[in-house]
């Protein structure tokens, strides 16, 4: 249907040695792979999960003769099919397509493979064509984290907190730029030599950078940030430990008694999932807008409008910064206004809108405790240029922001919430905070995995109390912070409220 097959005109300059007179037509590769799958495999079974052999698989030197082979199939389909048909198929059928074409371009090649080398490059010139060639077994697995390339040769992958070198190889640094322009280019983006570094994001929204030569010495630098194919709840931080149950219930009414949260957290910790987690207690009927840098948020709620920003074009004009984006906002009436990240002047505009009747808005930002939080907003709205003093600009903090969620990779890897801290107003020229959950290390066990608790510091009744009221919720939220406190070897609580 969409290239010539053996016995058209044009299949003679893909011809090897003729067969002997008299010999059997050779089966074809799809017909010997289905009928060695169907010897092994009983009929109507459920596929296995992926095996530690088959993960090893991923991870093998593919040799060099293997890549000639490859490339000789692959230029050989290109020569043979006609793209734009195939561009009007499903996935699925462009997929069985050219399996099918290169298994005629292999039997007429003559190519001595086994089955399974045959199977691999069967998917790996699949994965070339229509995805994103040897990072699709990567993106496969929902275990990992994240994926950075360094060049055509190397390639590091991020499992349970720990980073470890795959055997995964490119053809080329050519091929790995194609790779990362099919990227960007699905979200209006480029990356060239006149434009080298380039953020964009997948269809499922995992986070994607690239830093293209003469800047990145030794090849194009690709770091993608996967996230899961299932979206994470509050319940899952509770299974892997992010979080105790209680403090999970605390967060929980902290969304959806409206208050406005700043998550901080490093490089790392976790702070885009934990948003992710926290819009799940927002209303159904509520209107939110989200503004990005790039649309990775995966909301549930029927009512939402994502907003994404805009690099420069080519003449240096057209940029749309997230100052634009927040600004708009304000006349698009939300009820929430949520920011994937504050890294600059926008703070003063986050501010602005959480102070003007914007309650339960939400956004993220990078520091290492909460108090270095406030600090960072203080920079960031100096940023701007406003003449402000310092006092007027702690004052619309502390009058704006009401709680910060602290995110904290351990040394092990893990990832932890390790503060839950209000902002309680101004003494003097400070602004004042309070601990309401935090996180004690008590130790490590045999597999040096970092033990701990959640505990509440003993405010029986913290800042938003009156807001738990007003929403029904101050019974849990007594019984939450009665479960968190700790206490001493005589049944006493042990409450630290220093902020």
């Amino acid at each position: 249907m969409f290239g010539r097959r053996t016995g058209e005109p044009s299949a003679p300059k893909l011809a090897g040695p003729p067969a002997a007179a008299g010999a059997a037509p050779p089966k074809s590769a799809p017909a010997a792979m289905k009928q060695a799958q169907s010897a092994k495999t009983p009929a109507n079974s459920a596929p296995a999960a992926p095996t530690r052999v088959e993960i090893a698989e991923t991870k093998r030197r593919h040799s060099e003769e293997y890549y000639d082979v490859k490339t000789t199939v692959f230029n050989a389909l290109i020569d043979t099919i006609d793209l734009t048909q195939l561009a009007k198929l499903d996935g699925a059928a462009a997929r069985e397509e050219i399996r099918d074409i290169v298994s005629e371009i292999i039997q007429i090649k003559n190519v001595v493979m086994s089955i399974a080398e045959q199977e691999e490059l069967l998917e790996d010139i699949c994965n070339d064509v229509l995805g994103y060639g040897p990072l699709e077994p990567l993106l496969a697995r929902d275990d990992i984290a994240d994926i950075m390339v360094n060049g055509c040769n190397t390639t590091f992958i991020e499992v349970g907190g720990k980073v470890q070198q795959t055997g995964v190889r490119f053809a080329d640094n050519q091929q790995l730029m194609n790779i990362c322009q099919r990227i960007v280019s699905q979200v209006g983006r480029r990356v060239d030599e006149s434009s080298p570094i380039c953020d964009a994001r997948l269809p499922d929204g995992s986070r994607v950078n690239v830093i293209a030569p003469p800047l990145a010495i030794d090849g194009p630098c690709l770091t993608i940030r996967k996230f899961k194919k299932d979206r994470l709840k509050l319940e899952n931080l509770v299974k892997f430990g992010s979080i105790s149950p209680a403090s999970k219930t605390i967060l929980e009414i902290i969304g959806r008694v409206r208050c406005n949260i700043l998550i901080s957290g490093g490089t790392g910790s976790g702070k885009t999932t934990l948003l992710n987690c926290l819009t799940g207690s927002i209303d159904m009927e509520e209107r939110i807008i989200t503004c990005e840098d790039s649309a990775e948020l995966q909301l549930q709620q029927p009512h939402v409008v994502r907003l994404e920003t805009r690099p420069p074009n080519l003449e240096g004009e057209g940029e749309i910064k997230m100052r634009d984006l927040i600004k708009n906002c304000l006349r698009m009436r939300p009820e929430r206004i949520i920011v994937g990240e504050v890294r600059g002047p926008e703070a003063f505009d986050l501010l602005q809108a959480m102070n003007t009747g914007h309650d339960g808005s939400m956004g993220t930002l990078h520091a290492n405790s909460p108090r270095e939080a406030i600090s960072r907003l203080e920079s960031m709205i100096m940023m701007g240029g406003y003449a402000l003093p310092v006092k007027t600009i702690r004052e619309m903090i502390a009058g704006s922001v009401d709680v910060i969620v602290q995110a904290s990779r351990l040394r092990d890897g893990s990832r932890k919430i390790t503060h839950i801290t209000e902002v309680c107003g101004m003494e003097g020229d400070v602004i004042t905070l309070q601990n309401i959950i935090v996180f004690d290390i008590t130790g490590q066990d045999a597999n040096d995995k970092i033990i701990g608790r959640h505990r509440s510091t003993g405010i029986a009744r913290p800042r938003f109390w009156d807001r738990a009221e007003y929403y029904n919720e101050e019974g849990r939220l007594a019984e939450a912070l009665a479960a968190s406190e700790a206490r001493d070897a005589n049944g006493n609580p042990m409450g630290d409220q220093n902020g």
